[in-house]
């Protein structure tokens, strides 16, 4: 065989491996999933600055993107290549305080995802390294968060749902800390420094988009530093949105107070819900709600306990949370000051 033969051989041996990789850059037909992603940031090529500006560097003996924010307000680091859905993003982070905002700043960094191509939407986990050594245990407990926007920031999700998109993680503020985010539909979850278990899970994500961009996020005052991340995708779970709300409802919540349980019947006009419940808290009480998209948020006011051993009856405020996928529905339920759990709403034949 010929030196050229050889070389063309050759050059068909490597072909594949080529076009693995630019699959990681390109959309591909439908049906099929992108390779791949590694970024080992050599460079900066592909990057799309959004509020902040990034340059490769050294952190702590190796190679890494230099994030900065110079002002407050959402800033990203966009990355190229295909959208991502479902599937698996890994990363190594570091935050270095340079000139923080406030006293006892504990610095801000993290991952998003399906976000926007104008990041006006996305899903995001993030870590506040300095609270993890606080010795207030409240404080403690919000060294990991989720939030998506628009509509779900920390301050709404904390007043909403105190203590289920936030919690405690053991880290070391200005290390290295490695984070692996698992995404399935409508369900996430963070894992910390290898972790076999979650630090955080989160049933319902709270973004419409069910694809988009990954995005490094960071904040002012610091240096938010990323290497070695790798974006695997998975095959998509079958969910849609637009789920009709209206209806009647079988409702069950199990919670750390009581099981509830009851039916839930509901009209929709637009993005306006309303109908009555009638169960656990009383018969025929007015229900007022949101719905967008197919993700609905429901409220009533009734009595609760109804059995006296958990204390004496009084109003409570239930908030039901949660996306319709088809005839059901799985989220959050909520009774003010009392109880928190999940729910889940069949749709009567």
């Amino acid at each position: 065989m010929s030196t050229t033969e050889l070389r063309f051989h050759a050059r068909l041996l490597r072909l594949p491996v080529a076009l693995l990789g630019l699959s990681a850059g390109i959309g591909l037909q439908a049906g099929e999933l992108p390779g791949t992603q590694v970024f080992k940031f050599a460079n900066v090529d592909g990057i799309r600055e959004h509020g902040v500006t990034v340059s490769t560097g050294e952190y702590r003996g190796r190679k890494a993107l230099r994030v900065v924010q110079p002002a407050r307000g959402d800033g990203f680091a966009v990355l190229p290549g295909a959208e991502f859905q479902d599937g698996v993003i890994e990363a190594d982070m570091a935050i270095e305080i340079t000139t923080p905002l406030f006293p006892g700043a504990p610095g801000f960094g993290g991952i998003a995802f399906r976000a926007r191509d104008d990041v006006s939407g996305y899903e995001l986990f993030y870590l506040r390294p300095g609270n993890a050594t606080s010795p207030d245990q409240a404080k403690r407990n919000h060294s990991v968060q989720y939030v998506a926007e628009p509509g779900f920031s920390w301050p709404a999700l904390r007043r909403a749902w105190p203590s289920v998109y936030e919690a405690y993680a053991p880290l070391e503020a200005e290390a290295w800390t490695h984070l692996k985010i698992e995404v399935t539909g409508r369900d996430a979850k963070l894992f910390i420094n290898g972790a076999p278990q979650p630090t955080l899970i989160v049933h319902g994500l709270k973004g419409e988009d069910l694809s988009g961009h990954v995005a490094l996020w960071g904040f002012p005052g610091q240096t938010t530093w990323f290497s070695n991340l790798r974006i695997t995708h998975a095959k998509p779970a079958a969910v849609r949105n637009g789920g009709e709300a209206a209806g009647e409802w079988r409702a069950k919540a199990v919670t750390d107070a009581v099981p509830m349980e009851g039916t839930l019947k509901l009209t929709r006009e637009g993005e306006t819900l309303a109908g009555s419940w009638s169960g656990t808290f009383g018969n025929d009480l007015p229900v007022k709600g949101r719905w967008r998209n197919g993700y609905v948020e429901i409220e009533f006011e009734g009595v609760f306990p109804a059995d006296s051993s958990m204390g004496p009856a009084g109003p409570a405020a239930v908030t039901f949370a949660g996306w319709i996928d088809g005839g059901a529905m799985n989220g959050r339920a909520r009774v003010a000051n009392r109880a928190d759990g999940t729910v889940a709403l069949m749709k009567a034949p």
